[in-house]
């Protein structure tokens, strides 16, 4: 796999961590849906869409986030 690195000052630095949701109801992480955004009578419709994780980077050197997608886990 080849070095992550700032897609905008191109640092090596990059620090994990992660966004927080903490809105009502949250599960304490945000995801990534596939699709546009649709709104239903009961809010977003998400139902059979792929979702997943985002994993978190800030550089040491810009500060800049980088943000990367995973398959969200079983």
């Amino acid at each position: 796999m080849t070095a992550m690195h700032c897609t905008h000052c191109g640092g090596d630095g990059l620090v994990p961590g992660f966004i927080e949701d903490s809105g009502d109801s949250s599960r304490g992480h945000v995801r990534w849906t596939e699709g546009a955004l649709e709104i239903g009578s009961w809010g977003a419709i998400r139902t059979g869409r792929p979702h997943w994780l985002v994993d978190a980077y800030r550089c040491r050197d810009c500060s800049h986030l980088v943000l990367f997608t995973r398959p969200q886990e079983k």
